[in-house]
């Protein structure tokens, strides 16, 4: 592809993954209290079923994500995407009708099989970049997912209060809206002389991660990667159901706060990423925003009012420099036609977390606030996340130890 054509295509993928972000912000705010109604149970005892969807979602795409990325490096992206995207859509139509907590489990289960839209996109990313450029571009998913925590939790946040299933029928519509969207706008990134053949050795979770080891700087990174994750589940899991318990939210706080989060995350994603990376360096990226996420997360355990809370986020979403580049350095290790390959055994690492994550960081929220805990502390599950990131910036400091950033692309001579 030309420049233009790239820009082309990084700009329809970039409002694909908008519209899929967006509908994921809509049932954020919403999504305890459909739970709490479902089981006829307290907030506390919502989060814990909560995990266990977490969990559902999270082994499905564990299995599933290698087969997934193995597909688009076999038949390209644009087919595996429009799977993904129209699987979420069922997901959200089988959680807004949903009888009973049953069903809310063969959603999560259904949008786990089809997989996130994420995992390709990074593939569509690294298709349609130069080397040098890999990471700023991986940023455009975070500024995707910032602007869409900005409109998806208002909505769902307004949507909530005419009843707990209102914002999972606009959630659907969001997603369909997005699979028609994709089918005749969103354009293949990778040339057939590129695609290699399906391999189910390389098709399987343990077989996707096994290849991490021929990468010397990846498979040394896949820790920090697991523990960057995992930390990032205390805030997914429990943001909610802790600032509803300890400073007494409704949906519509949850949701403007969310949006505050969109906002900062598009910031960083979008322009101090462009800023940070070409000046500081991949490597010494990874470091300082590690190091930011820690601090944001030990301020969030010891908040003490509601606002507080507005105002650590800011460390805490600056800690997103991190993620581009850590995603850039093991891009830039592996071939073209490998990209879908590393993508869907990063994504088997990220369900992991979504398997462990939940069930470790909701069950800590549960124990810490139940009626007879022995000691009271909402926000135990954050300082666990900070204590699993900062043994992360320790492998990491291992794994770069000798890596060498790629010089930028010379450009062709007129």
């Amino acid at each position: 592809m030309s420049d233009k054509q790239n820009n082309k295509a990084l700009t329809f993928l970039f409002i694909t993954v908008l519209i899929d972000v967006i509908g994921l912000g809509v049932i954020i705010p919403v999504l305890p209290k459909l739970i709490e109604e479902l089981i006829g149970g307290s907030l506390s005892d919502a989060s814990r079923y909560s995990a266990w969807l977490g969990v559902a979602y999270g082994l499905m795409q564990f299995v599933f994500s290698p087969v997934l990325g193995a597909l688009s490096d076999r038949y390209g992206r644009r087919p595996v995407l429009l799977i993904s995207l129209f699987g979420l859509g069922l997901d959200y139509v089988f959680m807004a009708l949903a009888p009973g907590i049953a069903w809310l489990f063969v959603g999560r289960t259904i949008a786990g099989i089809c997989g996130a839209s994420f995992s390709t996109a990074g593939a569509y990313i690294a298709d349609v970049s130069p080397p040098e450029k890999r990471a700023q571009n991986f940023g455009l998913l975070g500024v995707a997912f910032g602007v869409g925590f900005i409109i998806g939790p208002m909505i769902g946040g307004i949507c909530g209060s005419w009843g707990s299933r209102v914002p999972f029928f606009v959630a659907a519509s969001f997603s369909l809206l997005n699979f028609i969207y994709g089918y005749f706008v969103l354009p293949e990134s990778l040339a057939v002389a590129n695609r290699r053949k399906f391999d189910w050795k390389r098709a399987n979770p343990v077989g996707a991660l096994l290849t991490l080891k021929r990468y010397p700087v990846i498979s040394g990174l896949v820790v920090t990667f697991l523990l960057l994750f995992m930390a990032g589940k205390s805030v997914e899991s429990t943001w909610t159901f802790y600032t509803m318990l300890k400073f007494d939210w409704n949906t519509f706080w949850v949701g403007l706060s969310l949006s505050v989060v969109g906002i900062l995350v598009a910031g960083v994603q979008g322009g101090l990423i462009r800023i940070v990376i070409p000046k500081l360096g991949q490597k010494k990226t990874v470091f300082i925003g590690l190091s930011l996420y820690v601090l944001g997360l030990v301020l969030f355990a010891f908040a003490t009012k509601g606002w507080m809370m507005f105002a650590f986020l800011v460390p805490y979403c600056l800690g997103g420099i991190a993620g581009p580049a850590l995603q850039g350095i093991m891009s830039s290790q592996v071939p073209v036609n490998a990209q879908g390959e590393l993508q869907g055994a990063l994504t088997s690492l990220m369900s992991l977390t979504t398997i462990l994550g939940p069930l470790m960081m909701n069950n800590l929220f549960y124990y810490f606030t139940r009626e007879n805990t022995p000691y009271y502390f909402p926000g135990a599950a954050f300082i666990a996340g900070a204590i699993m990131l900062f043994i992360g910036i320790l492998f990491a400091v291992r794994s770069l130890k000798h890596y060498q950033q790629p010089p930028p692309a010379e450009k062709p001579v007129p």
